[in-house]
Formats: structure tokens, sequence, C-alpha cells
């Protein structure tokens, strides 16, 4: 690792943008995966700003890098890269009583998805129409859901599988306290 604060200095904008990009994720995206701003990102990426300590970690995870091997010369490829429990991105904002957790990198997004989502009672994620031709792939892990899609709706216990259509309105509801693994697979 580099030792001298100078070459830090030097290779951290560098590196921060050669991860982000080897991820093709935009400036938006980054800000959005780690809530640092957009202008931040760029100002960092620049060398025009110094991140906090803060800022820095929030950075590496949404990148799915670690601080020490932004500095490293060369790289290894021998390594199983684990994302803990608690750092494990989730979105708490769709949906009616649903929690999703995004298991999938960011560089998968718009391509292969894949979703652990845990509904409470009267748990709903009503989603539009992804792009022509995306499927999903709905395993039922806990309780009971209904999948709709279009004008078909399923009942789903534990342990079924349902595949259909996702470039139509589509949902997940549960009466009771559920949980979904679900993968988007865009066409």
């Amino acid at each position: 690792m580099t030792e001298n604060t100078d070459d830090i200095l030097t290779l951290l904008p560098a590196r921060l943008k050669e991860a982000r990009r080897a991820k093709g994720l935009s400036l938006e995206a980054v800000a959005n995966l780690s809530g640092v701003s957009r202008s931040m990102v760029s100002q960092i990426e620049r060398g025009e700003s110094s991140p906090t300590i803060s800022t820095l970690w929030n950075l590496t995870r949404a990148l799915q890098v670690d601080f020490a091997g932004l500095l490293e010369e060369t790289k290894t490829s021998d390594q199983i890269e684990v994302l803990r429990q608690a750092e494990v991105p989730s979105i708490d904002n769709m949906g009616q009583n649903c929690r999703i957790r995004i298991l999938s990198p960011p560089e998968e997004a718009g391509g292969h998805e894949v979703y652990d989502i845990r509904f409470d009672h009267d748990g709903t994620l009503n989603s539009q129409p992804h792009a022509r031709g995306t499927r999903e792939q709905l395993t039922v892990l806990e309780g009971a859901v209904r999948v709709t899609s279009g004008t078909a709706i399923s009942e789903m216990q534990q342990g079924d599988t349902a595949r259909y259509a996702a470039d139509v309105t589509h949902s997940i509801a549960s009466k009771g306290p559920a949980r979904v693994f679900l993968i988007v697979k865009n066409a």
C-alpha cells in the first residue's frame, strides 16, 4: 500500500473514478448508492475535494471496494468479496410495509438484479412495467404472497417459485409476514 500522503492524495481521485467506471456506474448512480451528493463525488474524482473518512467509507461501500484496495499497486484475483448483513444496501421507500435488500452488485443494475424482500402484514410492492422483455423469478422463502403480472394472478406458498413478465404492471402482496427472493432479468 502507498505510504506517502502526497501519493495517497494523487492516487485516490483517479482510483475512485476508475472503480466507478469499472462498475459501469454514473456519478448519479454512485450518489444514489452512497448517499454522497453527485457534485461531491465529482469534486473528489477531480481532486478538488478531499473526502472525510465517513464520505470515503460510503463511497467504497457503494463501489464495493475497500480503502486499502484503492491504494494498492496490484490487485489479486484470489479473493472472496463479502458484504456483511449490515453492509447490504436496502431500499426502504418503495412499496408499503416491505423492506428490499439489494443482493446483486451495483454493476448489475439494469441487467440481472437480485433482491431479498421482506413483507410485514398487508405488505405490497407495486411495480410499473420494466423494459420490454424483462422477466422476474420469485421464490417464496417464508409465508405466502399473491403475485400479479398484467391480468394473471397466482397465490404462492413457501417454497413456490413463479416466473412472469415484468414488462407489464406487476405486484407482490402479502396478508401476513412473508419473505421472497426475487431475480429481475432485464432483456
